[in-house]
C-alpha cells in the first residue's frame, strides 16, 4: 500500500530540503529558487524597473523564462541598467552593438522593440500623471476579487486586465505587448499573486 499523498504534493506545490513549500517550478533550477522566494510575484514600482521588465517579459517570448534570467546581467549591462532615456537615445551603432552582444539574446526584432519601448515610455512620462508605474499599476486587479490559485491548473495565461494591458501599451506605441506577455508582466511585477496557496512565498 502506498503512503497518501502529502497535503503539499496533492496542491502540486513542491517541498524543498529547507522544508518550504514552492510552487511547482520553484525548486527546478538553483536560479528559480532565488527567483521564486525573492522576485516573482512581489511589488516593482518605478519606471525604469518596469520598463525593464517589458522589455525582458518581450525577449522571452518564444523562449524559456529561465533563458532570460540567466542573461538578466547581460541585458542589464548592454540596456544601460534599462534607463529609459538612456535607451531611447540609442543609435544605430548601438543597434548593431546589441546585435553582437552574446550576452543577450539577440534577436533585431525584439532589439528594435525595446528602444521604440524606451521612446514610448518616455511619451507615457509626458501624457499620464504618475508615468509608467501609474500606468501599468493602474490595471491591477483588486486582490479582494482574486483568491489564490489551488494548483497550477488554476493560474491563466491571460485575463481581462492584461488584455487591456496591452491594448493600452500597444496604443502607445509599445512593441511585443500581447495580453500573455502582459500577464507574465503582472505575476512577475505583483499586480497579481500567482504563488500556489500554501506556497512559503505567498
Amino acid at each position: 500500500m502506498s503512503e497518501p499523498e502529502s497535503p503539499a504534493a496533492a496542491a502540486g506545490l513542491v517541498v524543498g530540503e529547507d522544508g518550504l513549500a514552492r510552487c511547482p517550478w520553484g525548486l527546478s533550477t538553483p536560479d528559480y529558487v532565488a527567483y521564486h522566494d525573492t522576485e516573482w510575484g512581489r511589488p516593482v514600482h518605478g519606471d525604469d524597473a518596469l520598463f525593464e521588465r517589458i522589455c525582458l517579459e518581450a525577449f522571452q517570448s518564444g523562449l524559456s523564462w529561465i533563458t532570460i534570467l540567466r542573461r538578466r546581467e547581460g541585458f542589464r549591462a548592454a540596456f544601460r541598467g534599462f534607463a529609459i532615456d538612456e535607451v531611447a537615445a540609442f543609435t544605430d551603432a548601438d543597434r548593431e552593438r546589441l546585435l553582437g552582444d552574446p550576452g543577450i539574446i539577440r534577436n533585431r526584432a525584439k532589439i528594435d522593440a525595446s528602444i521604440a519601448n524606451a521612446a514610448a515610455a518616455q511619451e507615457v512620462r509626458k501624457t499620464y500623471d504618475g508615468g509608467l508605474d501609474a500606468l501599468v499599476w493602474s490595471f491591477a486587479p483588486d486582490a479582494a476579487t482574486r483568491p489564490a490559485p489551488r494548483t497550477a491548473a488554476d493560474v491563466p495565461a491571460t485575463t481581462p486586465e492584461s488584455a487591456a494591458l496591452a491594448k493600452d501599451l500597444k496604443k502607445r506605441g509599445f512593441r511585443f505587448v500581447g495580453p500573455t506577455t502582459a500577464y507574465a508582466l503582472m505575476q512577475a511585477c505583483g499586480l497579481v499573486n500567482d504563488h500556489l496557496a500554501g506556497c512559503s512565498a505567498r
